[in-house]
């Protein structure tokens, strides 16, 4: 009877120890917690939350045309580095420097430097341009003329009001022989006062730039920058005479002194001024839009 129970005390024992290695080893021989860690979904998950944790939104504010088309066109570049570009339009382009001032974005692009220079002191800006992308150079536009020669003395021209803008329309009619501004103008800055001589009495009709479109049917023409043009589906090469590409109005990227520094705004640079962003603006653009770099 000893014997009997010493034995089923053992095989008890036995049994206990087989199922407790069942529990804790698969069919590998590896444990349970071990399999778990290792598998596929397991290291799928560990691989996504770092990737996902690096992500960073960038936020830059743009005209319409072309600088989102061009900014939409660099977002999958960005979102392989980690970015998420967010590209923001507002109605009025005036209001991307005080979105920026106020943190609302990161950094804009829709400006050349002597239109930044012209208001930067007056807002007390703190801004700096990382890098310049392209020219869309200034035209004259009209609906009533085929060829410079056709405008007639005391001709109604329209041209922008916004300080550096102004200037750019009168030098380029300056260079067209049509007026001469006075000597000395080194800020970007010039109105129709600052014209010396206007030998064909040429009438001056200032406003806002993107009202020209919708004024030329009322004008012997007007000078309009090219991303209004293409807003308002005029083909840019319909333009009497326009600047060369070797204009300084080269459009920008600005962003908040200090941020120049950003992984990001260094990205944001790169991707901007790459062979494939070159390429897409010739494509898309012809002689509307000329890449600067």
């Amino acid at each position: 009877m000893k014997r009997r129970g010493s034995l089923l005390l053992a095989a008890v024992m036995v049994l206990t120890g087989i199922l407790a290695g069942c529990g804790s080893q698969n069919g590998n021989g590896e444990s349970a917690a071990a399999t778990a860690k290792s598998s596929p979904a397991a290291e799928s998950s560990a691989a996504a939350s770092p990737a996902a944790a690096k992500e960073v939104t960038l936020k830059v504010g743009a005209s319409a045309v072309p600088h989102a088309e061009i900014l939409e066109f660099i977002k999958p570049k960005l979102k392989e580095e980690g970015i998420n570009l967010e590209v923001v339009v507002l109605d009025d382009d005036g209001q991307l420097n005080p979105a920026l001032q106020e943190k609302q974005i990161d950094a804009n692009y829709f400006q050349h430097v002597p239109y930044l220079d012209s208001i930067k002191g007056e807002k007390g800006y703190d801004f700096v341009v990382t890098t310049k992308v392209h020219v869309e150079p200034i035209g004259f536009y009209s609906k009533n003329l085929k060829f410079k020669d056709e405008i007639k003395d005391g001709a109604k021209i329209g041209i922008p009001n916004n300080p550096s803008n102004e200037y750019r329309a009168l030098v380029l009619l300056q260079q067209q022989g049509l007026i001469k501004l006075k000597d000395g103008l080194t800020t970007y800055e010039a109105t129709p006062k600052d014209i010396a001589e206007n030998p064909h009495k040429l009438e001056f009709v200032e406003a806002d730039a993107a009202t020209l479109p919708r004024s030329l049917p009322d004008l012997d023409g007007a000078i309009i920058n090219t991303n209004v043009v293409l807003e308002a589906g005029i083909d840019p090469k319909s333009a009497l005479f326009r600047e060369d590409a070797n204009s300084p109005y080269a459009n920008v990227v600005v962003v908040r002194k200090g941020d120049e520094n950003r992984e990001e705004i260094k990205k944001l640079d790169e991707a901007l001024t790459s062979p494939d962003v070159k390429k897409f603006i010739e494509d898309k653009y012809g002689v509307a839009v000329v890449p600067a770099f």
